[in-house]
């Protein structure tokens, strides 16, 4: 199921997201997809970005300052 960001903080370019176990998708307001899972970042990175993905807010500056490229695809 997709999810659409809340975006409490309100400067997010994070649209929508899905995950399961060991993964999260993350849409960006552009269009692009990244896949993120454990392999390619880390479970605690994705764990982490799961929990913010709910919260509404961080996501994105999660994504830019610690996660940065380590994505396991760009499906989109």
């Amino acid at each position: 199921m997709v999810y659409h960001y809340k975006n409490k903080g309100g400067n997010s370019n994070v649209c929508t997201y899905t995950f399961g176990l060991d993964f999260i998708k993350v849409q960006f307001n552009d269009g692009s997809v990244y896949l993120y899972n454990y392999s390619s970042t880390s479970m605690t990175c994705v764990e982490q970005m799961k929990k913010l993905a709910l919260k509404g807010i961080g996501l994105n500056s999660y994504i830019g300052k610690t996660v940065k490229k380590n994505y396991a695809a760009k499906l989109r």
